[in-house]
């Protein structure tokens, strides 16, 4: 009887995983840290294609004053055979990083200068839109507001989304200053939604990261993307 239920559990789990893989997958973010001086950023990503199960991963250096990748700072990878039991795909981003550590090297990333979290979302359920988060930075005493607004059209699969963040940013004495950050007229295809996982400073407190998690739609159901917008304060 023992055995007959161990199966039977087995063979649901099986089939609930099974199920799982084909609505979707799930992306795994990586701080990969900042230069010294705070004016590139390097971030990565990896997972398991679904239902393929073929690992893939990401990598990706950050020019901090565009907003935009550094030339040929986009590196992306997917193995062509499947994952063994076990395995979760994160080999393939430690391969990237030993294969390209020229790049790594060119632009100074420290992987241990991670910055500082300013902001971490506890959310797994995209905001409302024009929902406002707070957070401050304790060391320098600044406040800051952000403003994620999205516009989105279409559905499924024929999804076309744009967004963009108003910061505030409140000094100490007061002051404030009024940025609007990332690319609002830029659209991305099959976006289903945004929001904002984490934020993070560099050392210097000049460079603002926001990490956003993107739902793609796919096939059945969506996949978890990342992405960054950066800002010079």
């Amino acid at each position: 009887m023992f055995l007959k239920k161990a199966f039977l559990t087995v063979l649901i789990l099986f089939f609930t995983c099974f199920s799982a893989l084909w609505a979707g997958d799930s992306a795994v973010f990586v701080d990969l840290g900042f230069s010294p001086d705070g004016r590139t950023y390097m971030f990565g990503q990896y997972g398991v294609l679904s239902p393929s199960l073929r690992p893939w991963a990401d990598i990706f250096i950050v020019d901090m004053a565009s907003n935009n990748f550094v030339p040929n700072g986009r590196i992306t990878h997917t193995q062509n055979e499947p994952i063994k039991a076990g395995q979760d795909g994160s080999g393939i981003l430690h391969q990237l990083l030993a294969n390209n550590s020229s790049i790594v090297n060119r632009y100074n990333i420290n992987f241990q200068n991670q910055g500082l979290p300013l902001y971490i979302s506890r959310d797994e359920n995209p905001p409302l839109r024009g929902e406002t988060i707070d957070f401050r930075d304790f060391v320098s005493g600044k406040s800051y507001k952000a403003q994620l607004v999205p516009t989105i059209t279409g559905t499924g699969v024929n999804t076309r989304s744009q967004f963009h963040i108003n910061l505030e940013v409140r000094q100490p004495t007061g002051q404030t200053r009024n940025y609007t950050v990332g690319t609002p007229h830029f659209t991305r295809q099959r976006i289903m939604s945004y929001n904002i996982k984490r934020v993070i400073i560099d050392s210097t407190g000049n460079s603002l990261i926001f990490v956003i998690e993107m739902r793609r739609a796919a096939d059945n159901g969506h996949d978890i993307r990342y992405m960054v917008e950066a800002v010079r304060l």
